[in-house]
């Protein structure tokens, strides 16, 4: 059972199996509890060290710049962050959230297609302590920033590989915006060198947005002039421009430019900047989130604020607060593109609201869904992960100085772990986790009460395992949810029909079985493992391993002795239905098992399905 609390907020929770067990053939095995007092150091362990990358483009050198710069920026500003790690270092903190918890878990990680992801986090995690060395970052940042500077063309712009003879827009605009979110947050005392490969990397975008600007002129002058006469030609004209010639490029050259209004604009490119800013003050609501939080930062940091707060105002509209993820968008998605990323995207909401709102309330509900989204997922991309942990740290209240453990009762027992001796609890996150045997486990146990007295949010989980006959085990959930059902599929006049099976009807050897899964959840999650349990009379028509695609979502499945397995390694939040057959081989009357399925990540979020049986009538 997941839990979870917030700011100055007391709940009770209820694992209703445990309370309610009147099973005769039940027997308990552990009880187990595991509490985080404050999860944001969660984020903090995942920031990275970046030495090297395979590959010496400028986008990847810039990236290596840019996330060691916040990374040690994030790390130095607060000394209670190298304390804390400091007592990290002789715990198991920084083992990878994969590693951990192996006994609570419904495979170890050695079973599973995760062992190098785990041991890769757990590496990037150790590495911290190098954010610490301050001369190490302070070579490290000089060393990326001359390769930057060779890699610069005479135009100003990068091109993605040294040598290459064109510039890339993409990566150039990518490299400028970075630079510019660093000197607005003071994070970097850029050399004169730095200061001057900035500017002219600035004068190439300008000169390519008057470009753009130019060929939408030409092209309506094109339009003019096709008309039957000058009247109809300059209406031609201006329908073409008043018309929305936005493209994701532009927005996110005007949020680059918002961060240097110090570099004054020409006459030409300000023509061309006060065009496309009153094109995204009329089209903002033509794109998606990321696109509508630079819009709105771009349009206030011009002056713009009356259209800024006008966004604001929409964008609160179609957020969804929950008492458990805080505020997001149900739009916020992953996908192919640079502005179709899900942490990024909400660091920039969490930038956009503390830049032009400032409401302290607001900020922490959109902080909460970013400590949700870590708690079920491991962060991929250095951007994300750099971002992410500067609007956790940076803005809305102060959740890092919080010390205080949040008060625990178990029935009707109060939990003190800094007065027990059994009991470790982590710097920090104020983590610990206890146990109870099985002579020791009551129904009263079931009922847990947290109460947060400071800032920030709590989580934990209560894991309750027994031994029980298959067939009695009633389907549990939590934001995981099966469902699972068997049917008889047999040759109709009307092509295939599946008849669902149940205790009534009996089945002959050789007949054909399909085992349907309906898996409901009501988030993104990785690293998610389920395993369906497979009767002993029948066996499976497919038996090879391999990876599977359906409804935008791949998997591997590999098919066992006693049961076929999925793993998922990115599960996004929706229904998703499973079919495979089976063969019956045996007569008898067989237990068929349960489906389980667990995050790898976060073993608190399993679920599993009823137990069913089969019947298989003599020959």
């Amino acid at each position: 059972m997941p839990m979870w609390v917030r700011n100055k907020q007391t709940k009770t929770f209820t694992l209703n199996k445990l309370k309610n067990n009147t099973s005769s053939t039940l027997k308990n095995h552990k009880l187990t509890l595991e509490i985080t007092s404050n999860p944001v150091w969660y984020a903090i362990q995942s920031l990275p060290y970046l030495m090297e990358y395979p590959y010496e483009c400028a986008e990847q050198t810039f990236s290596r710049y840019y996330a060691n710069t916040l990374a040690s920026f994030i790390t130095n500003s607060n000394t209670k962050i190298r304390e804390v790690f400091n007592a990290w270092k002789s715990s198991g903190a920084l083992l990878s959230n994969l590693e951990k918890n192996q006994e609570l878990k419904s495979l170890i990680i050695q079973e599973t297609p995760w062992l190098r992801d785990a041991q890769s986090e757990t590496e990037q995690k150790k590495r911290i302590a190098l954010l610490f060395d301050l001369n190490k970052m302070k070579n490290e940042q000089d060393k990326a920033l001359h390769k930057l500077q060779n890699i610069q063309m005479n135009s100003g712009g990068f091109s993605w590989f040294k040598g290459s003879k064109y510039e890339s827009i993409f990566i150039t605009q990518h490299i400028a915006t970075g630079f510019g979110h660093l000197k607005k947050i003071g994070v970097s005392d850029f050399s004169t060198s730095t200061k001057k490969m900035i500017e002219k990397v600035v004068e190439f975008l300008d000169t390519k947005l008057v470009d753009n600007y130019s060929k939408l002129l030409k092209k309506a002058s094109e339009i003019k002039e096709k008309s039957k006469n000058k009247k109809e030609g300059d209406k031609a004209y201006q329908k073409y421009l008043a018309k929305n010639n936005l493209s994701y490029f532009t927005i996110q050259y005007l949020y680059m430019r918002s961060f240097y209004n110090s570099v004054s604009l020409n006459d030409k490119t300000k023509t061309a900047v006060d065009y496309y800013q009153n094109q995204s003050a009329k089209y903002w609501n033509a794109y998606n989130l990321y696109a509508k939080g630079q819009i709105a930062l771009s349009l206030y940091r011009s002056g713009k604020k009356a259209v800024a707060n006008k966004i604001l105002k929409s964008l609160k509209e179609n957020a969804i607060t929950s008492d458990e993820l805080g505020m997001y968008w149900k739009s916020n998605k992953s996908g192919y593109y640079y502005y179709e990323a899900p942490v990024e995207t909400q660091a920039l909401m969490i930038e956009v609201f503390s830049e032009i709102e400032n409401n302290l309330n607001v900020i922490d509900n959109l902080k909460i869904w970013l400590l949700k989204n870590k708690q079920t997922n491991g962060w991929k991309t250095t951007k994300a992960t750099t971002e992410a942990v500067y609007a956790l740290l940076l803005n809305g209240s102060d959740w890092i100085s919080v010390t205080e453990m949040v008060d625990i009762k178990v029935g009707d027992k109060t939990i003190h772990p800094s007065l027990m001796d059994t009991i470790k609890v982590e710097a920090g996150t104020g983590y610990f986790k206890t146990s109870w045997k099985r002579e020791e486990i009551t129904p009263e146990m079931s009922e847990i009460t947290i109460n947060k007295k400071g800032t920030g949010i709590a989580w934990g989980g209560l894991y309750w395992q027994y031994f029980e006959d298959l067939d009695k085990i009633t389907s549990a959930e939590t934001p995981l949810k099966l469902d699972k059902k068997l049917f008889l599929k047999i040759n109709s006049e009307s092509g295939k029909e599946l008849i669902a099976i149940n205790n009534k009807l009996q089945l002959k050897v050789g007949d054909l079985i399909t085992v349907r899964i309906e898996l409901r959840s009501d988030r993104d999650m990785e690293f998610i493992h389920m395993k369906d349990m497979r009767s002993s009379g029948v066996e499976p028509i497919n038996v090879l391993s391999k990876y599977k695609y359906q409804d935008g979502l791949s998997y591997y499945e590999s098919t066992k002795d006693a049961a076929t397995n999925f793993f998922f390694d990115r599960l996004t939040k929706g229904i998703y239905v499973f079919e495979y057959d089976v063969r019956v081989n045996n007569t008898g009357n067989f237990s068929n098992g349960i489906t389980t399925i667990q995050s790898m990540y976060a073993p608190e979020f399993s679920s599993h399905s009823k137990g069913e049986r089969i019947i298989v009538q003599e020959k």
